[in-house]
C-alpha cells in the first residue's frame, strides 16, 4: 500500500499522450500493481504528430506509438490500457472529449485518479496537457457523480461514481511524495520502450528527476504530486 493513497482497488490514469504517464507516474503505478492494485489507463490522443521522421503518416505514428504504449504498460503491470482516438495537439475542451472521460470513470469507478496538473504557470505547458487536466477534473466532479449527466450513460447500464481524489503530476507546488526507489528501473525500462519519443539517454534524465524529488524526502527516488481532494456531498 502506498501510505499517501491509503486503501485504494483501483487507479485510474488519464494522460495526454502515449508515453506521458511513464514520466509522470511510472514508478508509483508499479508500486501500486505490485501492491495488487488495478491501474487503468486512458491516453487522451494517439500522438500522431510528435516526429521528425519524414517518412512517416499521421497513421504510421499512432500505429507505433500505441504499441510502445501498450508495452510500456505491460512493463508496469497496467490492467487495461484505452487510446482515444484524439489526434495530437487536437483536443477540445468540450462535450465530446468530457463525455468520453466520464464514461470511463464512471466504467472503472477508480478510488483515486492521477492526471497531469493543468494550473502550471512558471513553465511551458503543452496544450492537450492543460486540457486533459481540466477535462479529466471536471469528469471527476462533478460529471462523474451527478446522474442526469450523460444520460446514454445510465442507459449502457453505466452508474454513477464518486473518485474521492485527484493526484495531479507536473506540480509546480507538490504537497505528496511517493517512494519509487524499488520501481525506478521499470519506470525507466518503460519509458525507454517508447522508442519514437526517447533515445538511450532517457534513463540518464528520468533516474535524476527523480532523485532530485527524493532528495528532500530522505529517499533515492521519488514522484511527486500535489493532492486535490473533491467533495463528495450530493448537492452542488
Amino acid at each position: 500500500m502506498i501510505e499517501e493513497f491509503g486503501e485504494v482497488e483501483r487507479v485510474l490514469v488519464v494522460a495526454p499522450h502515449p508515453d506521458d504517464a511513464e514520466i509522470g507516474c511510472g514508478g508509483t503505478v508499479a508500486r501500486l500493481a505490485q501492491d495488487g492494485v488495478e491501474v487503468y489507463y486512458v491516453v487522451a490522443t494517439n500522438g500522431d504528430k510528435g516526429t521528425e521522421d519524414p517518412t512517416l503518416t499521421n497513421a504510421d505514428l499512432a500505429a507505433t506509438r500505441d504499441k510502445e504504449q501498450r508495452d510500456a504498460a505491460a512493463v508496469l503491470g497496467v490492467k487495461e490500457v484505452t487510446i482515444l482516438q484524439n489526434g495530437d495537439g487536437e483536443l477540445v475542451d468540450g462535450r465530446e472529449l468530457l463525455g468520453e472521460i466520464t464514461r470511463h470513470v464512471r466504467r472503472i469507478k477508480p478510488d483515486i485518479v492521477l492526471t497531469t496538473d493543468p494550473f502550471r504557470t512558471s513553465f511551458y505547458i503543452h496544450r492537450d496537457h492543460r486540457i486533459t487536466g481540466m477535462v479529466t477534473m471536471d469528469a471527476v466532479f462533478p460529471f462523474a457523480r451527478d446522474r442526469l449527466h450523460f444520460p446514454e450513460h445510465d442507459e449502457a447500464g453505466l452508474g454513477t461514481h464518486k473518485t474521492a481524489e485527484i493526484y495531479f503530476w507536473g506540480a509546480e507546488n507538490p504537497d505528496v511524495f511517493v517512494d519509487i526507489s524499488d520501481t525506478i528501473e521499470a519506470k525507466i525500462e518503460a519509458t525507454k520502450l517508447h522508442v519514437s519519443q526517447f533515445g538511450e539517454d532517457a534513463g540518464d534524465w528520468i533516474r535524476s528527476w527523480a532523485a532530485r524529488n527524493g532528495e528532500s524526502r530522505g529517499v533515492a527516488y521519488a514522484e511527486e504530486y500535489r493532492r486535490y481532494g473533491i467533495s463528495l456531498m450530493g448537492g452542488d
